[in-house]
């Protein structure tokens, strides 16, 4: 079977809840026409780079798909129509990735921090760029 990414994006006052009840639905469009929905992520309340329908935010959503092409043509269909929905694109892919999208992992890695578990730039000197450490040491009296 042909395997799909399915991104929506939701209008940003919907709560989460209805969010993920959309999902439920789409999911089970797909599971009557033959299909599977193998992964579901939340990607949360993100800015958009222009304004869609009077929306500045959105709720991003992704879908890794298993169906057939009428199970996912319904399921545009149905996304189409939903009035909750500001932006949708289906995707045909080789292979679904088994772990976290590539958003889920960055917004992982910026919850460490910019540097990550790998410790500050300045090493041992400390200070900020410009500051000189005291004479006495720097080896010098």
């Amino acid at each position: 079977m042909p395997l799909y990414e399915h991104v929506f994006l939701a209008r940003q006052d919907l709560a989460t809840g209805q969010v993920d009840a959309l999902s439920e639905a789409f999911a089970k469009v797909i599971e009557e026409g033959q299909g599977k929905v193998s992964k579901t992520e939340y990607w949360g309340l993100r800015n958009l780079a222009y304004r869609i329908k009077k929306n500045r935010k959105a709720h991003y959503v992704l879908l890794n798909i298993e169906a057939p092409a009428p199970a996912v043509a319904e399921l545009e269909r149905q996304v189409g129509l939903n009035e909750d929905i500001i932006r949708f694109q289906t995707i045909r892919v080789d292979a679904l990735e088994g772990g976290p999208s590539a958003i889920m992992r960055r917004s992982e890695r910026d919850e460490r921090g910019p540097r990550g578990d790998r410790g500050g730039r300045g090493g041992d000197r400390g200070g900020f760029r410009g500051e000189r450490a005291p004479r006495a040491a720097q080896g010098e009296e």
